[in-house]
Order: structure tokens, then sequence, then C-alpha cells
């Protein structure tokens, strides 16, 4: 079992940057390949971005490709996501989750561990 504990969320102004952790539990995150998500009220869970165990692969969601960057350091357990030039429709409670897949899989039913969230809003 691992337990995925994000921060870093809050309230910023449109055109504003923020940094999300996803620190884990036990000293194997890079077991695994993590992503983030994020949901929006009323809308459905939304794919942004995955990599690999050791970080040199990487996918985003088209909508968030070139301001959104993932990254990860296996030596502190914690895997990033920088978030720059945010918009409103950035919005959301934003999830990061563990899978124990082989492949940079961009399906939420594919993780197998997620923690609670961390919410960012971004104000116009």
């Amino acid at each position: 079992q691992v337990q995925l504990v994000e921060s870093g969320g809050g309230l910023v102004q449109v055109g504003g940057s923020l940094r999300l952790s996803c620190a884990a539990s036990e000293r194997t995150l890079s077991s695994y390949i993590v992503g983030w998500f994020r949901q929006a009220p009323g809308l459905e869970r939304e794919f942004v971005a995955v990599i690999s165990w050791g970080g040199g692969h990487t996918r985003y969601a088209d909508s968030v490709k070139g301001p959104f960057t993932i990254s990860r350091d296996n030596a502190k357990n914690t895997v990033y996501l920088q978030m720059n030039s945010l918009k409103p429709e950035d919005t959301a409670l934003y999830c990061c989750a563990a899978t124990h897949s082989m492949y940079l899989t961009t399906s939420p039913e594919s993780f197998d561990y997620w923690g609670q969230g961390t919410q960012v809003a971004v104000s116009s």
C-alpha cells in the first residue's frame, strides 16, 4: 500500500504559477509510474500528466502541454507538477496517483493508489 499526500495548491491569479507536490509514505515510489489528474466541479476526472519511474519519459494532456511540467525526485520520494500561465479553466482538485502499470497510461482506471488531492483555484 502506498500513501500519497499532495500539497502546494491554493488561490492564484490568472497567469500565475504553482508547484504541486506528491509525497509518498514509502521509499519505493521509484517503483511506480505516477500521474496527476484533476477534477472540476460537475466534470469528470481528467488526465493531466504522467511520468516514468526514472523521470525520463512523460506524457501530457494537450490542454496543459507547454505550461505544465511533471518531474520527480526519487531520493525525496516526491513527484512534482509545475504549473505556469494558469487559467481559470485550470481550477480543480488535483490528485496524484501511482500505478503498477508498465506503460505511461493516462487512464484513471489503471492507477492503483490515489491521494486525497489539493485544491487549485485560479481567479480572473
